[in-house]
């Protein structure tokens, strides 16, 4: 009995340090320094060919590097490639490379750079980044098994030379190649292990991080890749990265130093975090877009456009970012974020978005009356979305508008990859989505929506008329005229109501002012290679 008592007043004691903040955070090599990461969601993959979802690539970005790699602002900065030049023509790249090794000490060479395109674009690996890579000669006939990949236009003359010939001319190329799907794959792991190569202890990277161990449901750790070409300028000794799908939980253990960041806060809570959490909590403009997703495949009253216009027409997008997220988001009546580079200024908007919003319910209503549903047999559906508290309330406002027109939806929520998972595989009807721009482009988000998108259309939405235009749009030289037929493109997509975007999102992150080296920049990019931490709870000297 004296030990059960001894035992329960040590429970207790420990219960009352947790809850007066003591930070319950990894030891820390004396003279080293660690960072606490919380990174939202558990990570469904870490082979760069695969991978697709923002918390996935949060990791991939600081444990591998492309032929260029991401700046502090985001922008396109040298990687692996030193130098590069362009032929007059805009058609054909060379990228020269520098002296790199991967975290086992092979050498990094241009064949490495071919292996993973290839490999991204092999229908055996089911990448659903495939369709970026189509900008390359010769790589969507590889993609769809109708051609060899030795015909695609990616090729080695040497170990230190990458000579990328493409399909019309990409100035944003260089934003591409910083994209994982671009990135190389260590060929001699990759074909001696297989697809288990991304395992830990046998995961090897080319980036300033290599990976050390992988607890599912608890953390993924990084260690400094001492044969990374910059490491002397690398100031994180190791990363723990951690599933946060809890943001008010996360919020709490930021500010207990039990976590340096969360890269995801609730967005209704920012006006109390600015007094509870003074210089924490960082906002800035996206390059992002919320929408709902209708599975047109699979449900007939999806692919009757009076449907989806009639549902989007009845959301209340004005409420949601002014009433309930309050980060500053702005209602979206288009796709293409207004800051998104190479754009024209005002651009398309869903036709209907001047009319107030009693007309719209109204003419949602009559909508649905003419595609014959009404009282006595009312639309019935599904949506699904990540179970994140801001989805929520997002759900809730759009379940609530939708019952003013008659329409009944059910709420299911589930874990981040499960549910992009169904989306994947149109095992939904409704689904609620972000997409973040994997370049400073309009093609980032138009693109999205080709009918040879694959996987990542999950609106199937497929528009013959719509792809001549982003094809022609490929071959225009001309920057104005071709933000001009995107344009026309944006708006022929609205018009038939391909989507329903909500608002245009805007970066939210919970970063302690002991980190250092965080630059706001609107696609949310942050590689920690940039990043120090210091004060009093650091693990060493800050930079």
């Amino acid at each position: 009995m004296r030990l059960l008592a001894v035992l329960a007043a040590a429970t207790l004691a420990l219960a009352l340090a947790g809850c007066q903040g003591v930070p319950q955070r990894p030891a820390c090599p004396a003279g080293k320094v660690c960072l606490e990461y919380g990174n939202n969601s558990e990570p469904q993959t870490l082979d760069p060919q695969k991978a697709s979802l923002v918390d996935e690539i949060s990791v991939i970005g600081d444990l591998m590097m492309g032929l260029t790699t991401d700046a502090p602002d985001a922008t396109p900065a040298p990687g692996i490639a030193e130098r590069w030049e362009t032929s007059a023509d805009g058609l054909t790249w060379t990228f020269h490379l520098r002296e790199a090794r991967w975290s086992d000490g092979v050498p990094v060479t241009a064949g490495d750079f071919v292996y993973g395109m290839r490999r991204a674009l092999d229908p055996k690996t089911a990448s659903i980044y495939a369709y970026l890579l189509y900008v390359i000669r010769g790589a969507e006939a590889v993609n769809q098994g109708k051609a060899p990949a030795t015909s695609l236009g990616v090729d080695a003359p040497d170990a230190k030379t990458v000579v990328i010939r493409l399909e019309h001319p990409a100035p944003y190329l260089l934003e591409l190649t910083k994209h994982l799907s671009f990135f190389p794959a260590p060929q001699h792991v990759v074909e001696r292990y297989g697809d288990g190569w991304v395992q830990p202890g046998r995961y090897v990277s080319n980036g300033p991080f290599r990976l050390a161990a992988w607890r599912l449901g608890d953390r993924i750790t990084v260690e400094k890749n001492p044969y990374f070409w910059d490491a002397a300028n690398v100031c994180l000794d190791r990363i723990d990265y951690y599933p946060t799908p809890d943001v008010v939980t996360a919020e709490r253990r930021v500010a207990r130093g039990e976590l340096d960041l969360n890269s995801r806060f609730q967005s209704n809570r920012y006006p109390r975090l600015q007094k509870t959490l003074p210089g924490f909590a960082r906002t800035d403009v996206s390059l992002a877009t919320a929408y709902l997703g209708f599975n047109t495949r699979d449900y007939a009253a999806f692919r009757d456009l009076r449907v989806r216009r009639a549902l989007s027409e009845a959301i209340d997008r004005e409420f949601i970012t002014g009433k309930l997220m309050r980060a500053g988001q702005q209602p979206a009546y288009a796709f293409v974020p207004p800051i998104t580079a190479h754009y024209v200024q005002d651009g398309p908007r869903l036709r209907w978005s001047a009319l107030p919003f009693a007309a719209r319910q109204a003419e949602a209503r009559a909508l649905l009356a003419a595609a014959g549903y009404g009282p006595k047999r009312p639309l019935k559906f599904t949506l699904l979305s990540p179970n994140t508290s801001d989805t929520l309330l997002l759900l809730e406002a759009i379940q609530a508008d939708w019952r003013a027109i008659g329409v009944e939806a059910k709420i299911e929520q589930a874990e981040g990859g499960v549910a992009f998972a169904a989306y994947r595989n149109r095992a939904f009807q409704v689904g609620t989505m972000s997409w973040y721009g994997d370049f400073n482009d309009p093609v980032t988000f138009l693109g999205l929506l080709k009918s040879d998108t694959g996987a990542q259309n999950y609106a199937d939405f497929k528009d013959p008329g719509y792809d001549a235009l982003l094809a022609r749009a490929d071959q225009e030289a001309d920057e104005g005229k071709r933000a001009q037929i995107l344009a026309v493109a944006e708006q022929r997509m609205l018009d038939e109501e391909g989507i329903a975007p909500l608002f245009f999102v805007v970066n939210r992150n919970l970063v302690s002012p002991r980190v250092s080296g965080w630059v706001a920049n609107a696609p949310n990019f942050h590689r920690a290679r940039w990043m120090c931490l210091a004060g009093p709870r650091g693990s060493g000297p800050g930079r």
